[in-house]
C-alpha cells in the first residue's frame, strides 16, 4: 500500500527552523509545568509519588463527589480528593485519596509503647510487672502490633489500654488482640488501616448509601513515594543513555544525540500535555513514558536506516538532501505503522476504564509527539551536528595545507 508517490520529494528540511523552535519551547513548558514553576498550574502527583491512602469504593445509590468530600472530611481526614470512574456497569464509583497514611508516627508508637508497659520506669500502679511487655514490634504497614509478654498476657488489659490511645484504633472482632503464641507469650494486635477508618466515616454519615467495604485500598508512605520517584527519574535517564550508545554504535556518533533528544521531547511532551490535561502523573505514566521511548527510538532507527543506505546512494549529495529523500520514501511506512498503533489505542481508549483509559491516551499522545520528533527533532538536530562537524575538519585541513603546516609545492 503506497500513500505517497516514490518520486516525490519534500524539503522537511526547508522548515526545519519553525519546529525546531517548537519543538524545544514544548520541552522548556513541560520543564516549568513538571516543575510547578508555571502559575495557575500545578501538577497532580499521585499516591504513588507523593505518599497517601487510595481507596476504590462503588456506592448502592447516586452520591455526589461533594457529599463524599464532606464525609471523608468529618472523619477526621485533612483534604481528600475524590474522582470519579468511569464504568458504565458501576455509575457511582470513585476513588478517594487522602494525604494520611497507616504507619504510626514515632509519637504513636512511643504511645502504644506505654500503653503496653514496655517504656521504661513506669510506675507499678499504672504497669504491674506481670502486665509488662518484654518486646513490641511494629509492622511496615503500621496496621499490626505484636507484644511479647514474660507470663500469660491479659488479652482485656491490652485492649483496654490501647482504646486509650488517640487515632489508634483496633480492627473491630471479638478475636482481636489474640494470642499468636501461646508458649512464648506472644501477641498480635490488628489496627484498622487508614482505609479501613475512612469507608467506616463514609457508613456513619452516609448511611445506607455508604458501601460495605472497599473494592480496592493502597497506601504508600512519603519516603517510598519519594523512593519511587527518584527511581522513575533514574529509570529514564538510563534508558537515554543506553539508547544513545546503541545509537552511536549502530550507525554514527552524530546521530546519537539528534535520537536522544528526540526521545527526551516526546517523554517531557507527554508529561506537560498530560498535565495540560490536569491529568495524574504516577507509575502508570511513567510506564507510558517507557514504552512511548521504546516505540519512538524505533521508528527514528528505521529512518536514519534509510539515511545510511543513500549516503552510499546518493554520493556527491548534501547531507540535507539525503534527509528529506529519506524521509519521504519512508513517509508512508511511518504514517501506516502509527495509524495502526493509533487504531489499536483508540479501542482501549473508547472501551478501556479507568487506569487503562489514561494508559491509552497517554500513549496516543506520546506516539504522536514520537513521530512528528523524528522528523522535525532527531534529523535536523543530526543535519546541524554533521554541518558542525563537517565545517571543523575543513578548518582543521585548511590550517594543515598549504601554508600553514607544509611547504606550498608552487
Amino acid at each position: 500500500m503506497r500513500l505517497f508517490s516514490s518520486s516525490k520529494i519534500y524539503d522537511f528540511m526547508g522548515v526545519k527552523h519553525w519546529f525546531f523552535a517548537l519543538s524545544f519551547g514544548l520541552i522548556a513548558f513541560s520543564l516549568a509545568l513538571l516543575l510547578g514553576k508555571v502559575p495557575g498550574i500545578q501538577p497532580k502527583f499521585g499516591t504513588d509519588f507523593k505518599g497517601g491512602t487510595e481507596v476504590e469504593v462503588s456506592f448502592s445509590q447516586h452520591t455526589t463527589p461533594a457529599e463524599i468530600r464532606s464525609a471523608v472530611t468529618a472523619a477526621g481526614f485533612d483534604g481528600p480528593e475524590v474522582v470519579p470512574v468511569e464504568n458504565s456497569r458501576q455509575p457511582n464509583h470513585y476513588l478517594i485519596r487522602v494525604h494520611e497514611v497507616s504507619t504510626l508516627t514515632e509519637d504513636q508508637e512511643n504511645k502504644v509503647e506505654r500503653a503496653l508497659c514496655f517504656t521504661p520506669n513506669l510506675p507499678e500502679t499504672e504497669c504491674p510487672k506481670e502486665r509488662r511487655a518484654t518486646e513490641v514490634k511494629f509492622s511496615p504497614g503500621g496496621d499490626k502490633i505484636t507484644a511479647r509478654y514474660r507470663e500469660a498476657p491479659d488479652l482485656a488489659f491490652v485492649r483496654e489500654r490501647l482504646a486509650s490511645v488517640p487515632n489508634v484504633k483496633l480492627r473491630p472482632g471479638d478475636n482481636n488482640p489474640f494470642v499468636q503464641n501461646a508458649r512464648d507469650h506472644k501477641v498480635e494486635i490488628q489496627l484498622q488501616s487508614r482505609g479501613d477508618q475512612l469507608v467506616d466515616g463514609l457508613r456513619q454519615a452516609l448511611g445506607a448509601k455508604a458501601p460495605e467495604h472497599a473494592l480496592r485500598s493502597e497506601w504508600i508512605g512519603p519516603r517510598a513515594g519519594a523512593q519511587l520517584r527518584d527511581s522513575a527519574i533514574k529509570s529514564l535517564s538510563i534508558t537515554l543513555i543506553f539508547i544513545m550508545l546503541y545509537v552511536a554504535f549502530r550507525f554514527d556518533l552524530r546521530f546519537a544525540p539528534g535520537g536522544v533528544v528526540a526521545l527526551f521531547h516526546d517523554a517531557i511532551g507527554m508529561v506537560g500535555i498530560w498535565i495540560l490535561l490536569g491529568k495524574e502523573i504516577n507509575l502508570t505514566t511513567v510506564a507510558a513514558a517507557l514504552m512511548i521511548v521504546g516505540y519512538s527510538v524505533n521508528d527514528t532507527v528505521v529512518i536514519y536506516d534509510r539515511v545510511r543506505e543513500n549516503l552510499s546512494k546518493l554520493r556527491g549529495a548534501s547531507f540535507r538532501h539525503l534527509i528529506n529523500v529519506s524521509t519521504s520514501e519512508m513517509l508512508g511506512r511511518t504514517l501506516l505503522t502509527n495509524a495502526t498503533v493509533q487504531i489499536s489505542l483508540l479501542a482501549f481508549f473508547v472501551w478501556g476504564t479507568g487506569t487503562l483509559k489514561d494508559f491509552a491516551l497517554s500513549l496516543t499522545i506520546g506516539m504522536v509527539l514520537g513521530t512528528y520528533s523524528t522528523i522535525y527533532v532527531a534529523l535536523p538536530l543530526t543535519e546541524w551536528l554533521d554541518r558542525v562537524v563537517l565545517q571543523r575538519v575543513g578548518a582543521g585541513n585548511k590550517r594543515t595545507g598549504p601554508g600553514k603546516g607544509a611547504p606550498n609545492p608552487a
